[in-house]
C-alpha cells in the first residue's frame, strides 16, 4: 500500500514538473486567472445576493440561479480560449522549428489571451465590488473606466 501511494505521488510530481517546464511563464498566468476567476464568481454571487436582498424590500426579485450558471459557463468558455490559444502556440512553434526557423516563444498567444481574461477578471471584480455597496477611491473608478473603454473598444 505504501509503495503504491508513493509511486502515486512521484508520478504527480513527474506530471507537475512536466507541466510546469512546458508551459513556462504561462503556468503562474493560468493559476492567477483560475484564482481571480473563482472570487469573481463569488464576488458577483455576493453582488447579486445583496442586489436581490434590496429588491426584496421593494417587493422584487432579481436574484437568478441561471445567471449563476452562465457565469460558470463563461468561466469555462475563459479556459477553452487560452487552450485554444495555447494549441497555436503549439503549432507554430513545432512548424517553425520543422521549416528551421528561429521561434524560441512556445507560449507566446496563450500568454496574451491569460493576462487579457485576467485583466479582465480584475474589473469584473471591481465592478462587483461596488456593486456591493463598497465606495471604491476616484482613482480607482477612473482606471476602472479607462480599461474598461479600452477593453471594450479592443472587442470592435
Amino acid at each position: 500500500m505504501g509503495e503504491k501511494r508513493s509511486l502515486l505521488k512521484e508520478g504527480i510530481v513527474f506530471l507537475c514538473t512536466w507541466v510546469t517546464n512546458k508551459l513556462g511563464l504561462l503556468l503562474p498566468a493560468i493559476v492567477l486567472l483560475m484564482i481571480l476567476m473563482i472570487i469573481d464568481y463569488i464576488s458577483g454571487m455576493l453582488a447579486a445576493k445583496k442586489e436581490a436582498l434590496e429588491d426584496l424590500a421593494n417587493c422584487k426579485y432579481g436574484w437568478s440561479s441561471k445567471k449563476s450558471l452562465l457565469g460558470i459557463y463563461k468561466k469555462i468558455g475563459y479556459m477553452l480560449t487560452v487552450l485554444v490559444a495555447v494549441c497555436i502556440d503549439y503549432m507554430i512553434f513545432k512548424f517553425s522549428n520543422e521549416l528551421g526557423l528561429d521561434y524560441t516563444s512556445n507560449t507566446f498567444f496563450g500568454l496574451i489571451v491569460a493576462i487579457w481574461f485576467v485583466i479582465n477578471e480584475i474589473l469584473s471584480i471591481l465592478e462587483n465590488i461596488g456593486r456591493m455597496g463598497t465606495v471604491l477611491p476616484d482613482f480607482l473608478k477612473k482606471v476602472l473606466v479607462e480599461l474598461r473603454k479600452k477593453l471594450n473598444d479592443e472587442d470592435k
